[in-house]
Formats: structure tokens, sequence, C-alpha cells
């Protein structure tokens, strides 16, 4: 049975509440939800579509430090406050994900913090 490995994104919540920014299981890299804060400054920008960008290069960090990439997601989950946003981060997934195509849903909800704008959860497989 292949070894279960947790990468830590550094964040004082993970730990609270009881989660890791992504779990390597075999071929397999579970990406958790990650939102769009600029790394750099920890704010998040007004703009959803930079919020996107910072959470998808966020994402591909955590792969690369897993041993996976960008080419490897098979699913991905896309959780936005608005609907209006749907076409605002369009650039942003086509730009990462545009000849990858993975499995994808869109949901509408509310985040935990107002100024979350998009979270995206990625599933990637190298088998």
């Amino acid at each position: 049975m292949a070894e279960k490995r947790l990468i830590s994104g550094g964040s004082p919540y993970e730990p609270k509440l009881g989660y890791s920014r992504a779990v390597v299981q075999g071929d397999w890299c579970f990406v958790a939800g990650t939102t769009g804060v600029d790394p750099a400054t920890k704010i998040f920008p007004v703009s959803v579509l930079e919020q996107a960008r910072n959470a998808l290069a966020t994402i591909a960090n955590v792969l690369a430090e897993a041993g996976f990439a960008m080419t490897d997601v098979v699913r991905a989950n896309y959780i936005i406050t608005n609907s209006a946003y749907m076409e605002e981060i369009i650039p942003a997934l086509s730009e990462t994900f545009g000849t990858i195509r993975p499995a994808a849903t869109m949901i509408i909800a509310d985040l935990v913090n107002p100024e979350m704008k998009v979270e995206i959860e990625v599933t990637a497989f190298k088998g």
C-alpha cells in the first residue's frame, strides 16, 4: 500500500481545522480548496481574475512540491461567490486548463471570508 504524504502550505488554519494543503497517496494528489490571496502580501486582490490566477499559481506550486504538474490534474472544482464571476475568471481557467481539460464543476456559494471570491480544488493523477 502506498504511503500517505501530507503537504502543508504553512497556514495556521491547517492544524486548527485539521486539513492539509495537499495529500499524496500513490499516484494521486488531492489539493485542498485554495483561495486567491496574494502570496507575498497576504491580501486578497479586488479582482476575481487575479484571485483565480493566485489560487492556480499556489496550486501549481503545491503540485510541484508533491511531484505532480498541472498537466496531471484530472478533476477541478471551482467555487465562486457570484455567478457573474464565471465570465471574469475564464481567462485564468483557459490559460491553465485549456488543453488539459479536467472534469470540472462550478458552484456558487458563500466563502468563509467576504474578501474571498473564488476557491479552487483539484485532484491530480499520474498513473
